[in-house]
């Protein structure tokens, strides 16, 4: 089975939809997973799997906005990959 980081940047219709629906009520503590990545970096991530693959989709604030917004919007048919973040929430550049 093939295992695939996914970063917010990269988050498809398709993953997002199955975020979602594992996780309808958001996700906590309890469901994230640490690991370190090649560059000894601790990673955190959410699991989802299909038939071949699994992906573990990090983990940020900008992830559980992305998660409301799609489901708010009622699908992947709406989501075009943009998350409205509020001020206070906007990465450092």
């Amino acid at each position: 089975m093939k295992r695939v980081i996914v970063d917010i940047k990269k988050l498809t219709p398709e993953i997002l939809s199955l975020l979602v629906a594992r996780y309808p009520d958001g996700y906590d503590d309890d469901h994230i997973i640490s690991f370190k990545n090649q560059h000894n970096d601790t990673i955190e991530a959410v699991e989802v799997k299909t038939d071949d693959t699994v992906y573990l989709v990090k983990v940020s604030s900008r992830l559980a906005s992305a998660m409301a917004q799609f489901e708010e919007d009622d699908g992947e048919e709406d989501y075009d990959g943009d998350v409205a973040i509020p001020s206070s929430e906007s990465e450092p550049s």
